[in-house]
This record gives structure tokens, sequence and C-alpha cells, in this order.
């Protein structure tokens, strides 16, 4: 047996334990999930053929896989609506997820070169096992229900620890970062464009239909149509368009390259556009909130001044004066710093009633359980009825103040995590500001996900906390990024100089 042969042998027998464990485990999984969604046999056999298929390329080319989760968990919801996507959605995702981390399972190579233990797999552990824990949880009195709790906990848990794997794995490289940056704008910028024609050209049949029954009451306010474009609502499109301007304006500050800063701003001014046109004031704060956590990541007195003196000025304009009232979105914006709005004064008297409830109950009524399968007579049936409108809120719900502050304490661990690379072990400035755009736009969702239940919705688990993982993959990529990086420059800097020189032979 030659050297390579022997090292090949040795990779393979080191993890093949824990790789078989972890194959099986995912192949239950698969199983339940496909047992969860029920499908018919006709269906199951006409798809059969483009499921061989898919195979086929995800297991010839590794990133398809992940591409095509990418893609897929940004336009579900829209797909959904429009009556194209005949699963559910949350099925459709967990497959995808699955097979991503299947392949990397069988493929040793992605598997053994992926940094996993790190400050975010041990907030994501910490919630895991809370969430498991969960499953014993009976204080409805209404018995353990796996079924329901499993329902509940993947939307809730799981979703995120398989975002954290899927990035952590599979981003591992500049060019793979590049990419995901420019795909991710590309997906911003048609998501805006979708908002363009809804609020330009008007809605299609199927989101005229959800807007006139499901979406009235909340997207029809005082005679002011709120934009949703390719998302489930307004405030879940309204919190991620902030977000994501915040990261993109960050990214197009500190590139070096000169088409990307371009790029990125275009992208960023379209996504704040976009975000006003959601009519969600809770977005506003979002943004703010996120640049003034650039302000301490960027170190830099240059770059802290101007953005203090932006967001001041942008603050007291909608805090004190009526310019562009005349305009309905900002109109719409400006209820957010009304102390007497008639919206803020009901979500208080919702978590005041929840207060009064969840006292008796420290774990929650329990993961997975509604006003649908919590009965009438039951005790904490007004807690399963009450509308949260707040991610946090709804957790605080199902877990009480024990799942609450595990999840805060666990958010915070992430996040400072990510803070210290930034701040401390990345050296280039360009990929200093990618994961300071990250961070930033992180702490924008988390903001969002307390005004607003977003945090665990389409597409925004597998954008920001997927994005979060890949900051801790940053420092093992820094050396590659800088050659990658210089190439870029030196490329740029000759077409920059042969057209000069075209030029004047031209005049010539």
């Amino acid at each position: 047996m030659n050297n390579a042969s022997a090292k090949r042998y040795s990779l393979y027998s080191e993890v093949g334990i824990g790789r078989t464990l972890l194959l099986l485990l995912f192949f239950v999984a698969a199983l339940y999930e496909i047992y969860c969604l029920q499908l018919p046999l006709v269906m199951a056999i006409c798809l059969s053929p483009l499921l061989v298929v898919f195979v086929y390329l995800a297991f010839t080319y590794h990133m398809f896989t992940f591409w095509t989760l990418f893609v897929a968990n940004y336009f579900l919801q829209c797909l959904t609506r429009h009556g194209f996507n005949p699963l559910p959605m949350s099925g459709v995702s967990e497959i995808l997820q699955i097979l991503a981390l299947l392949i990397a399972i069988i493929d040793a190579r992605l598997f053994l070169r992926a940094k996993f233990i790190n400050p975010m797999f041990i907030g994501m552990l910490i919630w895991m096992t809370l969430c498991t824990i969960q499953m014993f949880n009976d204080t409805c009195g209404l018995g353990f229900n796996i079924g329901t709790w499993y329902t509940g906990a993947r939307l809730m848990c799981f979703q995120l620890v398989y975002a954290y794997l899927i990035c952590v794995i599979y981003i591992s490289s500049p060019k793979q970062l590049y990419r995901l940056l420019k795909v991710w704008a590309v997906l911003s910028l048609i998501s805006v464009y979708w908002a363009w024609q809804q609020k330009y050209i008007g809605f299609t049949a199927s989101e005229r239909s959800w807007l006139m029954s499901y979406g009235a009451r909340t997207h029809m306010v005082n005679g002011i149509i709120r934009y949703f474009s390719v998302f489930s609502d307004a405030a879940n499109y309204g919190c991620n368009m902030a977000a994501t301007s915040v990261l993109f304006y960050i990214v197009a500050l500190t590139s070096r390259i000169r088409k990307d800063r371009i790029f990125f701003l275009i992208t960023a001014l379209a996504c704040t556009w976009s975000m006003f046109t959601s009519g969600t004031r809770t977005a506003i704060f979002c943004m703010i909130v996120g640049f003034m956590a650039y302000i301490f990541l960027s170190k830099s007195i240059k770059i802290a001044i101007p953005v203090i003196l932006v967001f001041g000025t942008l603050i007291a304009l909608l805090a004190f004066t009526k310019i562009g009232n005349g305009n309905s979105m900002i109109r719409r914006m400006r209820t957010a710093f009304d102390k007497n709005d008639a919206s803020a004064g009901v979500r208080d008297i919702n978590k005041e009633a929840i207060r009064k409830y969840i006292k008796d109950a420290p774990w929650g009524i329990g993961v997975g359980l509604d006003y649908s399968n919590v009965p009438a007579n039951n005790k904490y049936r007004k807690l399963s009825t009450i509308p949260p409108d707040s991610e946090y809120v709804y957790i605080w719900v199902h877990t009480g103040y024990i799942g609450i502050t595990v999840f805060v304490i666990c958010n915070i661990i992430m996040i400072l995590g990510a803070c210290y690379i930034v701040f401390f072990r990345l050296k280039n400035k360009a990929l200093q500001g990618i994961g300071a755009g990250i961070c930033c736009a992180f702490v924008s969702i988390q903001l969002g996900g307390y005004g607003n239940q977003i945090l665990c919705q389409f597409p925004n688990v597998l954008l920001f906390y997927g994005g979060l993982a890949i900051v801790y993959n940053l420092p093992y990529m820094e050396k590659d990024f800088s050659a990658e990086e210089q190439k870029r420059i030196e490329k740029e800097q000759e077409i920059r100089e042969l057209k000069l020189r075209k030029k004047r032979e031209s005049r010539v």
C-alpha cells in the first residue's frame, strides 16, 4: 500500500464509526420527514424521475445541493403562495438540508475540514438540549406527543442547527464566500424588483387573494398598502431588507474591489428603498441598531462619526419633524416614534395577559402546542390563542421564562464569539468588513425578531444564522482570501490601464 493510499485509508477509518452513526441518524430523520409529508403515491411516482436527476447532480457536484437549498429557501414562501410547491415549506427545506449533510458525511473530506467546535456550536448545543428536554413538558396536562413536539422543535431549533452545520461545512473558501454574497445580493435585488412590481404594476391573483383575506387586517392600514414581495408578510420582508442593507452597506464600504463596491452599494440602496415599501416600523430600528453595532466593530473614529451623524439626523427627522409626510411610507415609519400608537398598545396588553398566565408555567405550554391542540377548557388555552406578535414572545409562551432566558443567553454567546473573531483575529480589512457586516445584520434581525414573529421565518434562518456560522470560518480562509483579493485588484488594475492605453491611442 503506497503512502497516498495509506493516508486515505487512515482518514476514512478514523471517522468510520462516527460517520456511520451520523448517516443512520440522518437516514432515520429523512424517513420520518417523508412520512410526515404524506405524499400521494401518484405524486411520488411523477416526481421520481426528477428525484433521480437531482440525486445524481447532488452527489456529482457537492455544491449543487447547497445552492439549490439557498435559492429555494429564499423563494419557498412565494412558490407556496402561487401554488407551485406541492409540499410543506419546512419539509422541502429540511429534505434539502438533510441531503446536504448526508453528502458531507459520505465525503469525509468535506466533513473533516469543517471546524465545528466554537462558541456558536456551544450556543446551538445548549439551545438544542433545552428544546429536547421540552419533549417531556406536560404543563397543559395533555400527555407526551412526540410528533407535535418534533413539528415545533424543528422550526424553533433544528433548522437553526441545520443552517449552522451546512454553512460551516460548505462555505470554507474565498471563492465560495464571494459567490454566496453575490447570490444573496442578486436574490435581494429580485425581491426588490418584486416589491416594485407589486407597488407600480399590481399584485398577482394569488397575492391579491391573500391580501384581501388573511393579510387585509395587517397589510392595509389607514389606506396604506404594505408590500411583502416574495416573503411571507410585510414584517418579515421589511426586517430582512433592513438587515440585508446593513450587511451590503458595510461590505461596500470596506471592499477594495471597485466593481464589488458599486454592486453592493446599489444592492444596499435598493434594499433600503424596499424596506420603506414594507411599512414595517421595526425595520428602521433594525437598520439603526445594525449600524450602531458597526460603530463598535469598525474600530474607526472616521467611520463612527459619519454613521452617528447620518443616523442621528435620520432619527431626528422622523421623530421630531413632519418632513416627508406627503409620502405614505415615511408617514407610516414615523408612527414608530409615536408612544400613543394603537398597535403598540395592543401588543403591551397582550404581553401583560401572557405574563399573568406564564408565571404558573416556568417551562411554557410546550413546544408545538397551539390553539388547535389545547382544549377550550384547559387552563392555558388563553396562552395558546393570544397573538405573540414577536418571535421572542412566541418562545417565551412555548418554553417559559427558562426557555427564553436560555435562548437569549445562547444568542449572546453566538454573536459575542463572532464579534471577537472580527475584532481580534482578522487582519484583512475587507474580510473584517464581511465579518462585521454579517454580525451587524444578525444583530439587526434579532431586533426584528423582538418586534415581530419573523426570526424563524423563511429565509431568515439560513441567511442570518447560517451567515453567522460563516464568520467562524473566516480566520481559516484569511490567507487565501488575501491572495485572491490581490489577484482581483491586479486584474482590475490591468483592465483599467488597458482602457487608458486604448483611450490615449484613440486620441492620437
